[in-house]
């Protein structure tokens, strides 16, 4: 994956904002990320897309 070019805007801001998911999102494989990009490509709100994230960072969502 090239870096920071592959990635979803909405999502690379909130990676941003939350390094434990920015580093699991790292540590994933090359196919695990894609999996995630494509669930994020298909976010179409901002509280969603954070949420994403925070799934990601292994936070519960609520």
């Amino acid at each position: 994956m090239e870096p920071l070019r592959d990635l979803p805007l909405g999502f690379g801001m909130a990676l941003f904002e939350n390094e434990r998911a920015a580093q699991n999102f790292e540590a994933m494989d090359h196919i695990a990320q894609q999996t995630v990009l494509q669930e994020a490509r298909a976010v179409r709100s901002k509280n969603d897309m954070r949420a994403l994230v925070r799934r990601i960072g292994g936070e519960a969502d609520g």
